[in-house]
């Protein structure tokens, strides 16, 4: 009797055995998930590759002042880009739309790569370019996968996606310290890589509208700028401010940290390296921390306890954190607060944020979280600057800088008690509409 041949079948349930050491997935589901995992991963590796080409651009042409000031001049760009977005939505389908924003940066980042051979002095102009490529692309991704998928699937697969996103982040900065790559080669490889994304962006847009009956891959998107979406929706006005007082958290976390190592270094007899040695131990920690997180531990959180529980887990961990740096504000208790806090963010945070969106409308789902995601979070980079700014000149002490982000935490707090209730709500009416379908 000959051996039996091995079905498409079959090669799907091995996929998905690989996958469920991350999370749960059901027969045929696997490609499409490897398919965006390995779509976010390369994302985030040009993502980091450009990163690393930006830092000496921006420090040799513009100076560490100017750098400390581009989040001002980001959040304000970022609201044309919005804008031009959303009018981009409004003439086409959401693969058009993707393909279109998508060239538009490869474009850019050839044209940053001869000027850069040529060593015009772009530091400034790339720097913005970066912070607004790195988010809106981002966000353009996940807006895609909420559209894949539905509210009872995005749970699952989510954190599947998120591997991709912090395996990503771990290669593309590993990739260059392996090449010592100069600029315009880093610039024209992460053009490279946003071809293959875009690749895969097109073969998950055909697998999926081939079995999508309502069409809605080929449908254009409405009138409304996402500035419109966002404000008319209690919901999605949560999302926004939740979103934004994190981003502020997070950003005056930075700033304590830094302070607190700055005035460490002070006492030490080479400061230069003792600071190199600290930030190399203080990421090498928080990637490798949420990496574990995002692999084993993020989907069974989120599918035992739920998105809403998943949400309160990081400022728990916060008000914790900056409660105890506020009592002892010293070097060593920051450098634990701020490795938990990173990395929940990076793995836990990250899932359950964009996991909010998967009982969002379609429109929102693409042009909301774009303003959510790109202006807000930059927006506060502003408000986390303006604080230290004011704190600076009046003199605030380490201990009052966590007092303030210990407050700021319980706000966020506040914000998320409401979004979880209403959360609960669109959650309970797409389980119903999808069962009355």
């Amino acid at each position: 009797m000959s051996p039996t041949k091995p079905s498409r079948s079959d090669d799907v349930l091995a996929s998905d055995v690989l996958l469920s050491f991350v999370s749960h997935t059901r027969p045929r589901e696997s490609i499409t998930a490897i398919l965006l995992t390995v779509n976010v991963f390369l994302l985030l590796c040009a993502y980091y590759l450009l990163k690393v080409a930006r830092e000496p651009l921006i420090l040799l042409h513009g100076g560490a002042e100017v750098k400390s000031y581009a989040s001002a001049g980001q959040a304000a760009l970022l609201i044309l880009v919005n804008y031009a977005y959303a009018a981009l939505a409004r003439r086409m389908n959401r693969l058009r739309l993707i393909t279109s924003v998508t060239g538009f940066f490869i474009v850019n980042l050839v044209g940053f790569a001869a000027l850069a051979a040529l060593h015009a002095p772009i530091g400034v102009p790339f720097y913005l370019w970066v912070g607004i490529f790195n988010l809106t692309m981002v966000a353009q991704f996940w807006s895609f996968a909420a559209d894949i998928y539905d509210e009872e699937s995005g749970k699952r697969m989510f954190p599947i996606l998120g591997v991709g996103s912090s395996v990503g982040a771990l290669a593309g900065t590993t990739l260059e310290k392996a090449g010592h790559f100069g600029e315009p080669t880093l610039m024209l490889c992460s053009a490279g890589i946003l071809c293959i994304c875009l690749a895969l962006t097109v073969a998950v847009d055909r697998r999926e509208a081939g079995r999508d009956r309502t069409g809605k891959a080929k449908q254009h998107f409405g009138p409304e700028s996402g500035f419109t979406l966002l404000l008319r929706d209690r919901y999605l006005i949560l999302i926004g401010v939740f979103v934004l007082v994190f981003n502020f958290v997070n950003n005056t976390g930075e700033y304590i940290l830094d302070r607190t190592l700055t005035a460490a270094a002070a006492t030490q007899v080479d400061a230069h390296a003792y600071v190199r040695e600290f930030k190399a131990s203080y990421f090498g920690w928080y990637n490798g921390i949420g990496l574990a997180l995002q692999v084993f531990v993020v989907s069974r959180i989120i599918r035992y306890l739920g998105v809403r529980v998943a949400l309160f887990i990081v400022p728990a961990f916060s008000l914790l954190s900056y409660g105890m740096v506020s009592v002892a504000p010293i070097l060593a208790l920051v450098f634990i607060a701020k490795v938990a806090d990173n990395s929940l963010d990076y793995s836990l945070q990250n899932t359950a944020r964009n996991a909010l969106w998967l009982v969002a409308e379609r429109d929102a789902k693409y042009k909301a979280k774009q303003v959510v995601d790109t202006f807000l979070v930059r927006f506060g980079d502003v408000l986390a600057a303006g604080l230290v700014f004011i704190g600076t000149a009046v003199g605030f002490a380490t201990r009052t800088f966590a007092l303030v982000n210990t407050a700021l935490v319980i706000v966020w707090i506040i914000v998320l008690i409401p979004l979880a209730r209403l959360h609960r709500a669109r959650e309970v009416e797409a389980a119903a509409t999808k069962k009355a379908a």
